[in-house]
């Protein structure tokens, strides 16, 4: 399982200092970043071969303004052209789970403005993370 920890700006809450929804999802896009940089490959957005087909989250509870979260990321499925990652945000001293979230990555081809099948190097480094469920 990759790891990470954000620490919840001010910027990032609501009136009432809670995380607002859409900041959820910067997280999100924050933990899938580095995950992929674990896995080696280039944050080059000339080499850049991923897009982001699809993303769901479900809020399990309330975040809040200077909480450290701790983000979960792991591999749930891995198809042809595609692979499933799931997240789960908690609050990092507490283990408390704040929000559940998943995302559907598709490797692809710029150029040709196609999907391709996940290389085999990739592919064996989701297996890595790959978690049964």
């Amino acid at each position: 399982m990759h790891e990470i920890q954000v620490d919840v700006r001010f910027s990032e809450t609501d009136a009432l200092g809670h995380v607002k929804n859409t900041s959820y999802f910067i997280y999100l896009e924050e933990a899938r970043i580095r995950f992929i940089e674990a896995l080696g490959i280039s944050m080059d957005v000339q080499q850049w071969n991923f897009i982001l087909a699809s993303t769901k989250c479900d809020f399990v509870s309330q975040g809040y303004f200077n909480q450290r979260l701790l983000i979960k990321t792991w591999v749930s499925k891995i198809g042809t052209k595609s692979f499933q990652l799931e997240h789960e945000i908690g609050c990092a001293h507490t283990g408390e789970v704040i929000a559940k979230a998943n995302a559907v990555m598709v490797y692809f081809d710029f150029e040709k403005q196609a999907s391709e099948p996940v290389p085999e190097l990739l592919r064996e480094g989701l297996n890595h993370y790959l978690v049964g469920l």
